[in-house]
């Protein structure tokens, strides 16, 4: 099964909780925003949609 992961870069405001959280390392900050660079680990768990407070983060199924 693969997740489709996106962040809104307007409704992101760089705090990096989703990259701590991820337990495959599917985020990355780049230029103050989260990017979802290993999207294809994710596993679906959804922890960076409970943890982002500007609802910025989407995972859905493929």
């Amino acid at each position: 099964m693969s997740w489709n992961v996106t962040v809104d870069t307007e409704k992101c405001v760089g705090c990096g909780e989703c990259v701590d959280v991820c337990p495959v390392e599917v985020y990355e900050m780049a230029d103050g925003k989260s990017n979802p660079a290993h999207y294809e680990e994710c596993l679906g768990c959804e922890s960076c949609v409970e943890v982002c407070e500007s609802n910025a983060i989407t995972v859905e199924e493929n």
